[in-house]
């Protein structure tokens, strides 16, 4: 018989903690089916505002919350949190469209002239200028106010 840390049930699995402690945390199964699901909610192609995937992730999110809350790896959930909101920036930043839209829109919440000035050049580049440039401008209290949970599951 296999031991309990070599097998995953209900989404779950189990690791050896400090001490031997057997401790439980999310499946990798159960963790790679929820990034395909968030990838579906916010997939860049489809027409919608960047507050109706918020709110649709927000739902999914809690349930998830909810559900895996006996596990013990809260890094798990910071990391899929950031490449959340790595996913929203790229979204909206697709929305933009063009260089000068962007440029107006970042000019709004308050950028600078210059980090602005380098989102333009981007905007063809979604997933690398939401890692670079545009953190800064959509922060993750920005999206704390739109409603998404700050720590995923």
């Amino acid at each position: 018989m296999a031991p309990a840390v070599s097998r995953s049930s209900l989404g779950y699995s189990f690791w050896y903690g400090p001490g031997g402690e057997v401790k439980c945390r999310v499946a990798e199964e159960a963790m790679a089916a929820m990034k395909v699901k968030v990838r579906w909610m916010a997939r860049r192609t489809v027409g919608q505002g960047l507050g109706e995937v918020v709110q649709r992730l927000r739902v999914y999110l809690l349930g998830g919350k909810g559900y895996f809350r006996p596990a013990e790896t809260p890094g798990v959930f910071r990391r899929l949190g950031q490449w959340i909101r790595y996913r929203l920036r790229a979204l909206q930043l697709k929305q933009w469209k063009r260089g000068r839209t962007a440029y107006r829109a970042l000019r709004g919440p308050g950028a600078s002239r210059d980090l602005a000035a380098k989102m333009p050049a981007g905007t063809r580049r979604w997933w690398h200028t939401s890692h670079r440039y545009l953190h800064a401008v959509l922060t993750n209290r920005f999206f704390a106010r739109m409603g998404l949970p700050q720590r995923a599951p």
